[in-house]
């Protein structure tokens, strides 16, 4: 089970999920820091970094003075209070230091992991003051990185085993998600999804039997509820169709942080903290066939269009083109080709100048900025006669720049113009879904 920031973002939310985390079964939990404490630390971050102690220092104590009031409405008995009080005193101590000692991407990553482990100890310290035998254990001992910056997974499950086995008998572990070590033994992060990827990798090193992502929000929805009425959760997902969600829109999980969990075959369930009786949405292998399950939106997009004669029949010209992407560290979203040009659709445009420089070697470069990528998710595949043909129909009044089909089985993708972004969701919707177009 993880819970996010928000889910542990107050004393009376931690309280809450202390209730939700006591199950009849083994239970391993992963936490976020409190809402709004990472925030923070990178703020004190950014003081230390300007050689600016008195700036971090007034924050530090900003940050202690609302712990220590979580303190006072978290527990009950002074024994548990003052105890948690001076495990607290010690992290902001140590937080103090960083102000009198040179301060670089080592310290800073060692600071930013503090948000992890004061919640993590609060939630055991609180399980412990309503006599539930919780075990903490430490991300740190066991969550490490290869020398390529990814999870050691041979690692990683050799050592939470170990850990595991050494107290057989609880029923409840509590560890911090996002912090592991690199490859070095320094104190590092996970990145990409976080706290999701510790659950993940988790779930798959103790071959769990669910894992469960605990939000504020119902899980996935077929359309953007800002945007288009009568939206609905998804109940059920392939582990495909969550992935083109949550890249193409979908803020509740990032697109990597649940293939540990694929790749174990273990069901991954979407869950919301305020509504712990709602079915959330399930993730697996399980293929839903003959459904489309949702839309989604992703905004900032420019596309790239490079047209030139000299392409036709020539090999090497594309391998020209993706090399020059390479250089500039730019993932492409879309790709689509014809005999003398080829379109590509990017949402990083940092380098936007210096690839279309290159390209202009090759041939005559037009670009689209403000543009938007609607995804349409579901059983997609080929033998689906008649699929993509709704889809088209759905926007037939909408000028469409790119399609995408075939490069997955799950999705059919269209760029438009971020203004007609709303138009497109409503019509997809109705046309979909049969949801009433309104706006």
């Amino acid at each position: 089970m993880k819970f996010g920031g928000t889910s542990v973002g107050s004393p009376e939310r931690i309280k809450h999920v202390a209730t939700l985390i006591q199950t009849d079964a083994p239970t391993f939990v992963v936490l976020s820091a409190m809402s709004g404490t990472t925030n923070t630390l990178v703020e004190i971050a950014g003081y230390l970094y300007n050689r600016n102690p008195d700036g971090a220092i007034e924050t530090i104590n900003r940050l202690e003075a609302t712990y220590n009031r979580h303190l006072t409405q978290l527990f009950a008995t002074d024994e548990w209070k003052e105890k948690t009080r001076e495990f607290l005193r010690e992290v902001f101590n140590s937080m103090h230091s960083f102000t009198c000692q040179p301060f670089g991407p080592v310290e800073e990553k060692i600071l930013l992991a503090q948000g992890e482990i004061m919640s993590t100890n609060m939630m055991t310290n609180y399980l412990h003051e309503q006599g539930v035998p919780a075990v903490l254990l430490s991300a740190l001992d066991f969550m490490r990185l290869t020398g390529s910056g990814e999870p050691d997974l041979a690692f990683i499950k050799e050592k939470l085993n170990e850990q595991i086995q050494a107290t057989a008998d609880a029923p409840l572990y509590i560890t911090q998600g996002f912090i592991c070590r690199n490859a070095y033994g320094e104190v590092d992060n996970l990145q990409r999804g976080g706290s999701d990827y510790t659950a993940s990798l988790v779930g798959a090193a103790l071959e769990a039997e669910e894992i469960q992502i605990w939000t504020d929000i119902d899980g996935m929805h077929n359309n953007d509820p800002r945007i288009v009425d009568g939206t609905e959760a998804v109940r059920h997902l392939h582990f495909e169709e969550a992935a083109e969600l949550a890249y193409f829109g979908a803020k509740i999980l990032h697109p990597t942080c649940i293939q540990p969990a694929k790749y174990a075959n273990i069901p991954v369930r979407l869950l919301n903290t305020m509504e712990p009786q709602a079915p959330g949405t399930l993730i697996d292998n399980r293929r839903d066939t003959g459904n489309i399950k949702a839309v989604a939106a992703k905004d900032n997009i420019t596309a790239i269009r490079i047209k030139s004669s000299r392409m036709l029949l020539a090999h090497g010209f594309l391998r020209k083109v993706f090399e020059i992407f390479e250089s500039w560290h730019t993932s492409i979203d879309m790709i689509c080709t014809s005999e003398v040009g080829v379109s590509m659709s990017i949402d990083d445009t940092r380098h936007l100048g210096e690839i279309v420089h290159d390209l202009k070697k090759y041939g005559t470069v037009t670009v689209d900025l403000d543009m938007c990528i609607v995804c349409v998710v579901g059983d997609m595949d080929w033998e689906n006669v008649g699929f993509e043909t709704r889809a088209m129909q759905a926007l037939k009044d909408i000028p469409v720049r790119m399609v995408s089909y075939g490069g997955s089985n799950y999705n059919i993708s269209f760029l438009v113009r971020e203004e007609d972004k709303s138009r497109a969701l409503r019509a997809l919707s109705a046309c979909l879904f049969n949801k009433e177009i309104n706006g």
